[in-house]
C-alpha cells in the first residue's frame, strides 16, 4: 500500500496547530461524505483518507510518532525500543545483525517494519497488532438529541446502524469498539470514536440538562397577569403570569428540560425569562390613556 501523507490530504503545513487541523478536516469532510456524493467512489476513498489523517494529526501523541516514522508511526514505540537495545548491545561490542535478546532477531524486526523479506517473531509466533482507530464527526440539531435517534453512518465505506442515545452533548465522544481497520497478523480490530457536534437550537440555549428561552411578553400582561402559552421540546404549556411581573424575571418550569443522558425518565429543568415589550405606534387615545394613568 503506497505511502500517504496525511498533511497533504487535510492540505495543512506540518506546524499546522490542533485547532487548524480540526479546521480543515470539517471542511473538507463535508465536501467529501458519501451521504453527499452516493456511488462516487473517488469521493469514498477521499473520506477514508481524511478520516485516517484527522485521527492521526488531530491527537498530539499519535502526530509526534507520524512525524518521526512517518507510515510506520504505529510501530513508534517498538521501533523506538528495538533501536535503544540494538544501541546498547553496539556500545557493548555486539554487531547488530547477531543481536538477539529472548530469542529474537532485531533485524527480523526491522525487516518486517520496513517491509523486509523477514518477520518479527515472538515466543516462536509473528507479532500481531491492533487495527488503527478511526474518528469520525456527525452533526446534529438539538432536537436530534432530545429522543433516542437511530443514525446510519458510512464509516470506510462500510454502514455502521447506531443509537445515539438521549441527552448526549456537544464534543460528548462514544467508542464503537472493532469498528476500525483490520488488524495485523491476527490482531483484533480497531475502534472508531465518534464525536457529536450539536448545533444548538436558536430558542433554547442548553447547559447540560437544563435549558433556557426568552419570551416576549407585553405590557398589559405583565401590569395585569394573565395566561400565556410558550413552546417546550414536548409541547406547548400554559404559563400563569403573576401580575405586576418585572421584566428580567425568571421562572421555572420543572422537568420540562432536556433529558439526563443515560437516565431514563429523568430531565432537567426549563428557565424562561420574560421580555416586557413597550408598545410603539400608540393611537392618539392609547397615548391619552397612558398620560391619564401617568398623572395618577
Amino acid at each position: 500500500m503506497p505511502f500517504i501523507d496525511y498533511y497533504k490530504v487535510l492540505q495543512i503545513d506540518k506546524k499546522a496547530t490542533e485547532a487548524e487541523i480540526k479546521k480543515a478536516y470539517r471542511k473538507m469532510a463535508r465536501k467529501y461524505h458519501p451521504d453527499l456524493n452516493p456511488n462516487d467512489k473517488v469521493a469514498e476513498q477521499k473520506f477514508k483518507e481524511l478520516n485516517e489523517a484527522n485521527e492521526v494529526l488531530s491527537n498530539p501523541e499519535n502526530r509526534k510518532k507520524y512525524d518521526q516514522h512517518g507510515e510506520n508511526w504505529e510501530h513508534a514505540d517498538e521501533i523506538n525500543k528495538q533501536q535503544s537495545q540494538q544501541k546498547q548491545y553496539s556500545n557493548a561490542g555486539g554487531g547488530f545483525g547477531n543481536a538477539q535478546s529472548g530469542g529474537q532477531d532485531y533485524s527480523d524486526f526491522f525487516e518486517s517494519v520496513f517491509g523486509g523479506g523477514g518477520s518479527a517473531r515472538q515466543g516462536g509466533g509473528q507479532r500481531s497488532y491492533k487495527g488503527q482507530d478511526y474518528n469520525a464527526e456527525l452533526q446534529l440539531d438539538l432536537k436530534d438529541v432530545f429522543e433516542d435517534n437511530k443514525r446510519t453512518l458510512t464509516v470506510n465505506g462500510k454502514n455502521i446502524r447506531l443509537t445515539i442515545p438521549a441527552g448526549v452533548e456537544n464534543g460528548q465522544i462514544i467508542k464503537i469498539p472493532g469498528h476500525g481497520s483490520e488488524g495485523q497478523n491476527g490482531g483484533p480490530k480497531g475502534d472508531l470514536y465518534i464525536t457529536f457536534s450539536i448545533n444548538n437550537d436558536a430558542q433554547f440555549k442548553r447547559d447540560k440538562e437544563n435549558l433556557y428561552t426568552t419570551v416576549d411578553l407585553d405590557l398589559y400582561t405583565a401590569v395585569l397577569g394573565g395566561d400565556i402559552t410558550i413552546p417546550t421540546f414536548d409541547g406547548k404549556v400554559k404559563l400563569k403570569v403573576a401580575p405586576g411581573t418585572q421584566n428580567g424575571t425568571q421562572v421555572k418550569l420543572k422537568g420540562k428540560g432536556f433529558p439526563v443522558y443515560k437516565k431514563e425518565g429523568q430531565f432537567g429543568n426549563l428557565y424562561v425569562s420574560y421580555n416586557i415589550a413597550i408598545p410603539t405606534d400608540l393611537t392618539e387615545k392609547q397615548t391619552e390613556l397612558f398620560t391619564e394613568l401617568s398623572k395618577l
